[in-house]
């Protein structure tokens, strides 16, 4: 992915952070238990958090370059979709099975902080 690729990806993540957070703030709150409306907390927080890192690896891309920074943004993505996605669904559905997704998503999260650190490093 390109720079101006990561930063739609990015922005985009964001918008749907804010509209979900607000969703979850207002229409969700009195829909779903305290239980459910907190994993939809943590979703929400993951997902801008990662929003803005894909952001930043988009502004940090032509500075330190190569695949590893690629890399980062693509899993910083999938971690996006695989932590936060599951989330979301396991707070609206109550599926449980749906957690055994979540760790995937954070492994793609570490994994992509730990290419940043290493691109840095070799740069």
């Amino acid at each position: 992915m390109n720079e101006r690729t990561l930063v739609v990806a990015g922005a985009l993540n964001m918008f749907i952070a804010v509209g979900c957070g607000a969703f979850g703030a207002h229409g969700l709150k009195k829909m779903l238990p305290d239980e459910m409306l907190a994993i939809w907390h943590t979703a929400v927080t993951y997902q801008a958090m990662h929003a803005l890192g894909v952001i930043a690896i988009a502004l940090l891309l032509p500075r330190l370059g190569g695949a590893l920074m690629h890399w980062a943004g693509n899993l910083m993505l999938a971690g996006i979709v695989l932590f936060s996605g599951s989330l979301y669904l396991l707070a609206l559905t109550g599926t449980r099975v749906l957690g055994a997704i979540t760790p995937i998503g954070g492994a793609a999260f570490l994994a992509a902080w730990l290419l940043v650190a290493w691109s840095a490093c070799k740069a």
